[in-house]
């Protein structure tokens, strides 16, 4: 009850319809914070994504080779002879290339013509590969023109229509349209 003299709680009662006042304190919902991950300039300082010098050995990234080559026969359900080339460019163009072993076929800049090797990381605009010498290459997808090479199946890869990250590629749709040559 309300703090009221005696007299108007009696007279309250004495009416048909009692209502009786609750006060409801407000309960504060506490809100969950969200982990959110590190900003750019944390990556950057904790140098998340760099390979350490001792580690850029070819020999290491090899078994991440046999793995690739794995699952690109369990994608493309085989790699059948008489499978469609169109079909399985199709679903190379969606699957990820870390550990494919790339070779630069066609570029602007001469210097990256040749290079061979397993890509370790891939970025929106560049591969970095691995060289059989040892040697961390990092060149960019942007008028460069990679080939790939699986069980007899060569595939090219434009890297000026491929700027995207490899989990925004996946659930890309490729159009085909003529390519321009460098």
């Amino acid at each position: 009850m309300p703090k009221m003299k005696d007299e108007a709680i009696q007279d309250m009662l004495t009416r048909k319809a009692v209502v009786l006042e609750h006060y409801h304190k407000k309960q504060t919902k506490q809100k969950r914070k969200k982990t959110k991950g590190f900003t750019a300039k944390q990556r950057r300082e904790l140098r998340l994504f760099e390979i350490e010098p001792e580690q850029q050995r070819y020999a290491i990234f090899l078994p991440l080779h046999e793995l690739w080559k794995q699952y690109i026969r369990d994608l493309c359900h085989g790699l059948k002879p008489d499978a469609q080339p169109h079909m399985i460019q199709s679903k190379l163009l969606k699957a990820d290339l870390h550990g494919a072993i790339v070779t630069v076929t066609k570029s602007k800049c001469p210097s990256y013509v040749g290079i061979t090797g397993i890509i370790l990381q891939e970025f929106k605009h560049i591969f970095k590969i691995i060289t059989k010498e040892d040697k961390l290459k990092v060149v960019p997808k942007l008028n460069n023109v990679f080939s790939l090479e699986l069980d007899g199946f060569i595939s090219y890869i434009y890297g000026s229509k491929f700027l995207l990250r490899a989990s925004e590629r996946s659930a890309k749709k490729f159009k085909l349209k003529g390519t321009i040559d460098l």
